[in-house]
């Protein structure tokens, strides 16, 4: 069993959409004709086996987002429920805040979508690398190629050209590293939190040191 996690943020962000922002979420965007956030799970919806859908953000319930979560329930056939974070998170921290909700049904894997990212999203093509090529407990990033400039803008990879392994990633570095981008859509499975929950405890540490 599969599930998918969105990550749609909160109302302090958006601000170069302003003053369209402040009558819509910004995950509600009109792209294509429909809201943004749809794209994102047409494409879950398509991922055999995938359950359930949540989406973690810090808007407010408003009138618009749930009219939208009740339309998309009924016309995918689908469970997708809005998890609110009392604050900003981040990625790492929203899915292990909500680490129990995500983990209830014991799902072997689940998809990690950021819902600023218009994509063909090839779920199931990552799916099927992972099984073909990844270590039981083995991560998947998705990744494109930017130019020199535009890649200082993004978290940067550097792969193995032959296994495709993740070497070395920094966040926005301040210098090139590599021309190969994170586009912000992971496949992993629950082993991650451990992971994540050893770096929260180091983080706290160090600000008690």
């Amino acid at each position: 069993m599969l599930k998918a996690v969105i990550l749609i943020g909160g109302p302090q962000k958006g601000t170069r959409f302003r003053p369209l922002s402040f009558e819509v979420p910004k995950p509600l965007f009109p792209v294509a004709g429909v809201p943004m956030l749809q794209h994102h799970i047409e494409a879950c919806v398509k991922v055999p086996n995938l359950k359930e859908i949540l989406l973690i953000g810090f808007y407010q319930p408003n009138e618009e987002l749930n009219r939208f979560l009740f339309s998309a329930q009924q016309e995918f056939k689908m469970s997708i429920r809005y998890l609110q974070e009392f604050a900003a998170l981040g990625t790492g921290g929203g899915i292990y805040h909500f680490r129990d909700q995500i983990l209830s049904g014991s799902p072997e894997a689940f998809f990690v979508l950021n819902a600023d990212v218009c994509s063909a999203f090839p779920l199931t093509e990552m799916l099927n690398f992972q099984k073909e090529h990844g270590e039981p407990n083995s991560f998947v990033i998705l990744g494109t190629t930017a130019n020199r400039k535009q890649s200082l803008n993004y978290g940067c990879i550097v792969e193995n050209e032959d296994t495709n392994e993740v070497l070395h990633y920094v966040e926005k570095p301040s210098t090139f590293v590599s021309d190969i981008i994170n586009c912000g859509i992971y496949l992993f499975n629950p082993e991650i939190f451990q992971h994540i929950g050893t770096v929260f405890q180091k983080n706290q540490q160090d600000m008690l040191l």
